[in-house]
């Protein structure tokens, strides 16, 4: 029987056969390390877009309004990250974060609203 080590901290495993770790903890910490980047990537694209659907909220109390790119881009509106599209039959294009949309239109003007 070999002496397995723990691919955390490299002390001896005691336990069943297949087991890698010696302890719950030094599980934890490498499967934190191997898993850091993916889990940083979508925290921090989940807080961009949450972040985006804020401003949006409120910025569209009525559920139809028009506001220029300046004041979206003032407020901290990353227009990089969105949820979803949705082409109407004139062949507009609604970019959508969740529930709220937004429209360009013509000088820099974008319609906001809220889908029902």
């Amino acid at each position: 029987m070999s002496d397995k080590k723990c691919l955390e901290c490299g002390d001896k495993v005691i336990g069943r056969v297949d087991k890698k770790f010696c302890s719950d903890y030094c599980r934890n910490a490498y499967n934190n390390k191997v898993n850091k980047g993916s889990k940083n990537l979508i925290r921090n694209t989940n807080n961009r877009l949450r972040k985006n659907y804020k401003i949006l909220s409120e910025l569209n109390i009525s559920g139809k309004t028009k506001v220029t790119r300046r004041k979206l881009f003032d407020k901290g509106f990353d227009f990089k990250f969105i949820t979803s599209l949705y082409t109407t039959k004139a062949g507009s294009t609604y970019l959508y974060v969740y529930d709220q949309g937004y429209l360009e239109l013509d000088n820099e003007i974008y319609l906001l609203v809220k889908q029902d």
